[in-house]
């Protein structure tokens, strides 16, 4: 619900400064290999995927600033070792977790040739919605924001985007206690198209 109020007001935003010499906008789309470090989730990454807007403004012909507005999805599961920190719903069983942010990276552009850019920048995150039984009665597990640390190549055809990146979690989003501390890994693999 929010998306809908979100998304097109960044993707006009973006697009009102497409007149601006070294700017261009697109969408991006991909998937997600996400997984949560904490012994209370199991340690294996897990699929979701993303979607939204991105601008690439360029301020010289190898230095430039790329901001996106995505929705991430992220699916961890949590370990056994969760009932024993944790009094969860169904005590002794594996249980998947899934967590809907909208995600802001502002990314550092480094382009040394005109077809491939470096990448590197913080993403906030927004939680947006969120596994709500994963305690009893409804407590709430993980906290409403994100911040990880982005780092990746993505390689231009033309208009084409083809990228790929790593995120490492630096907040503790564990919103119980300080036990476990739980932190975000991501592998993003994505393709965009840029008008």
């Amino acid at each position: 619900m929010k998306l809908r109020t979100i998304l097109p007001f960044a993707l006009l935003l973006a697009a009102t400064s497409v007149s601006a010499q070294g700017v261009k906008v697109g969408l991006r789309v991909g998937a997600n290999v996400n997984k949560i470090d904490g012994k209370s989730f199991t340690d294996e990454f897990r699929f979701g995927y993303h979607l939204g807007g991105a601008a690439e403004i360029m301020f010289s012909e190898k230095w430039g600033i790329q901001p996106e507005v995505l929705f991430n999805q992220s699916n961890p599961r949590t370990g056994y070792s969760f009932d024993t920190l944790y009094e969860s719903v169904n005590p002794g069983s594996l249980k998947d977790v899934k967590l809907n942010y909208l995600s802001i990276p502002l990314l550092l552009n480094y382009r040394p040739v005109k077809f491939i850019t470096f990448q590197a920048g913080p993403q906030f995150s927004v939680l947006m919605s969120k596994d709500r039984s994963l305690l009893k009665d409804g407590q709430e597990a993980f906290k409403n924001g994100d911040l990880s640390l982005l780092g990746g190549v993505q390689v231009s055809i033309f208009n084409f985007r083809v990228y790929g990146r790593y995120g490492i979690g630096l907040a503790n989003i564990n919103d119980i206690d300080n036990r476990d501390k739980w932190k975000s890994q991501t592998i993003q693999v994505g393709a965009g198209f840029n008008f």
